[in-house]
């Protein structure tokens, strides 16, 4: 949560991007200066109720069930006594567990995030005008059903698993490296190093993904009803046919400078958290 008020309008910006036309804006920089005149500065800030809510129900599952399952599994050396490391794999497993549960505890956040955050791309009477969390998920079952605070459940659960898979084993994996070959102790700089590494990697992998996330849960019905895009791999062939394989890499920059220090924040925060109340673990 401390991670998002910090990054929440890079999150913003990149989901305008993802959502935009090949053309509307040239840079992550234009997005933000066409943004911030169109609708003011606080606006890059909208949606930061379901960005929070979203963090303390997805990211505190994800995490906790990582750490839980991490040190359920790891075995003590019975000849030094000291803790065997587990495997890049098993910790690409567990990575993957933890983050399809965890997207399926948030997708709700999800929905109301995205809503939110695109709404002011949208005509005024278009706009659904949300004024927090708590509003758009009681309107979101009040107008479209239950069912609906779980729409594109399946695209998020997959971006979670690709990316926890990516986010959680490359730093563990990170950590054990840099103190095993680069001879560095635990504290702050080994987990900014490793988090850093972690955050790169992690939008590499699931930028694709997440681009057809966020596509999925914006879309609007058409006037009979009818929606653009069937499902994720719908929504990713069909942009590469029209603007080419790159575009699914579109906000690459604001996707990476959100979910670089989104990561390098949440771990040096939980590594001080876990020191503090005396639990620390090497993984």
């Amino acid at each position: 949560m401390i991670a998002t008020c910090c990054v929440q309008p890079i999150d913003l910006i990149k989901t305008r991007m993802q959502l935009a036309s090949s053309t509307q804006y040239k840079n992550s920089m234009d997005a933000f200066v066409s943004i911030a005149k169109a609708e003011g500065v606080k606006n890059l800030y909208k949606g930061l109720t379901a960005g929070l809510f979203r963090q303390a129900t997805y990211t505190t599952t994800r995490l906790g069930v990582y750490n839980v399952l991490t040190d359920y599994l790891t075995r003590d050396d019975p000849t030094t006594g000291k803790q065997i490391p587990l495997s890049f794999l098993s910790k690409m497993g567990l990575g993957m567990v933890a983050g399809g549960v965890g997207a399926v505890v948030g997708t709700p956040a999800e929905v109301a995030l995205i809503r939110m955050t695109a709404d002011g791309r949208l005509p005024p009477e278009q706009r659904r005008n949300y004024t927090n969390v708590f509003n758009a998920l009681a309107r979101i079952t009040r107008e479209e059903g239950s069912f609906s605070m779980w729409k594109a459940c399946g695209p998020t659960v997959t971006r979670a698993v690709i990316l926890n898979a990516a986010q959680l084993a490359v730093y563990s994996q990170a950590k054990q490296m840099f103190q095993t070959y680069a001879g560095m102790k635990d504290g702050v700089p080994l987990h900014l190093v490793s988090s850093l590494t972690s955050g790169f990697v992690s939008t590499a992998v699931s930028i694709p993904v997440d681009l057809a996330k966020t596509t999925l849960q914006a879309q609007k019905p058409g006037p009979n009803g009818e929606l653009e895009y069937k499902g994720s791999l719908d929504v990713l062939i069909k942009m590469a046919k029209k603007d080419g394989v790159l575009r699914l890499w579109r906000g690459f920059t604001p996707y990476f400078l959100r979910l670089g220090p989104h990561t390098v924040i949440t771990f040096l925060v939980l590594e001080q958290l876990k020191n503090t109340f005396g639990k620390e673990h090497q993984h």
